[in-house]
């Protein structure tokens, strides 16, 4: 056995407990219990508080060697560009760099990831990796029919290519709505069961809103950029997030990733379409590409399933959802702390399809605890000077 105590244990199932011990046998907990209840047992303390491990529900872990190549502030269309210049590096820069962002994210208290892949580069990593994959294979054909063919053989290779370890899972998805033509959209609903999970990114931008609004913003010049027509296209006079409701089907669980535009009436049509629905915030990526945040009231008045996701260190400045948490309550600190941990725990792991081994300290799970190194006062908790650390 081993007594892992702290000034308060945060179980997330249950309110925190005050000079709490967590029992464990190996990885496996055992009880939550009052300090006074196991009498003289030494335990290993820890000041401050203790933590399930963190879900991160958005990653792009195969961008790990692209840390630092593109400026901040440049808005999305820029960004994605840099993404396509500089994505080809030798494929040793490439595996080390995923290794090393794969260690990070498990130092800093991460439990498991839904990571984005394009390509195979992860693979080997997550074979061996002691974090949790739900692993996205991300599709997308330009809105081009004439690409769909290719996409598919590209795509289906890359998803067979995938071996998982005990508990990992992976579904084909589609990236966004402005890359991906409702031929692509059936294919995919038709490739993934209902016990699938789905992640798309959305409304991340103001030229993917005009795009579908009235035709406007960068896009078009975007596509054609790369030698792609647009002339097929005719604007709905609605926001993205219609055109991908329209073509998704919902029976799977469906993560709405960034969100930075996302309204109330948007919320509120996304939870009308599907109550297997769950929204994925990645503050720092926000900042570092658009320079701005999502509305978290919106979410928070519609009591909507709020996760927290990184997005790749190429778009962040550390892959650490403690950090995350830190930057939602610097600049929009309305947001309870309470509901930001349970974003980052238990609806993660829900999200993910990871619930009944992680998210919440209880009997029976295997979460990883993690130590905040900051003295707790429910919604009074200081953390802009804290960290996170991985204990178990």
């Amino acid at each position: 056995m081993r007594y892992i105590s702290s000034d308060y244990i945060i179980p997330v199932s249950r309110p925190p407990v005050q000079d709490g011990v967590v029992i464990l046998e190996g990885e496996n907990v055992i009880d939550v219990v009052n300090r006074e209840s196991i009498g003289d047992v030494p335990t290993e303390h820890y000041q401050g508080f203790i933590l399930p491990g963190f879900i991160n529900t958005h990653c792009h872990l195969e961008l790990s060697h692209m840390s630092g190549l593109t400026q901040t502030g440049k808005k999305l269309i820029p960004f994605i560009s840099d993404v396509v210049k500089f994505r080809e590096f030798d494929h040793e820069s490439i595996r080390a760099a995923i290794a090393k962002q794969d260690s990070r994210m498990y130092k800093s208290g991460i439990q498991a990831v839904g990571d984005i892949s394009n390509k195979v580069d992860t693979f080997d990593q997550k074979l061996k990796s002691k974090i949790r994959y739900y692993t996205f294979v991300e599709m997308f054909d330009f809105m081009q029919d004439s690409l769909f063919e290719a996409t598919v053989e590209k795509y289906r290779s890359v998803f067979s290519a995938l071996k998982l370890k005990e508990g990992d899972g992976k579904s084909l998805v589609p990236h966004a709505p402005y890359s991906v033509s409702p031929g692509l959209f059936q294919f995919i609903n038709k490739a993934n069961p209902d016990n699938r999970i789905i992640s798309i990114h959305n409304q991340e931008t103001t030229d993917e809103i005009s795009l579908f609004v009235d035709g406007s913003g960068g896009f078009k010049a975007f596509f054609e950029g790369f030698g792609f027509s647009m002339d097929f296209f005719q604007p709905t006079g609605k926001s993205s997030l219609y055109y991908a409701l329209q073509h998704m089907k919902a029976g799977c669980k469906t993560l709405f990733v960034h969100n930075t535009l996302t309204s109330k009436k948007d919320i509120e049509a996304v939870e009308n379409w599907s109550d297997k629905s769950y929204w994925v915030t990645c503050p720092n990526a926000n900042l570092y590409i658009e320079n701005r945040l999502p509305d978290y009231s919106a979410f928070l008045n519609q009591s909507s399933r709020m996760t927290i996701g990184t997005d790749s260190i190429m778009s962040n400045w550390q892959l650490s959802i403690w950090e995350e948490i830190k930057t939602i309550k610097k600049f929009q600190s309305y947001v309870p702390l309470k509901n930001l941990i349970e974003w980052a725990t238990i609806n993660g792991a829900k999200a993910l399809g990871f619930d009944k081994e992680m998210g919440s300290i209880e009997k029976g799970k295997s979460p990883g605890l993690v130590h905040v190194d900051t003295t707790w006062r429910g919604e009074e908790t200081n953390i802009q000077n804290s960290a996170s650390s991985r204990i178990i």
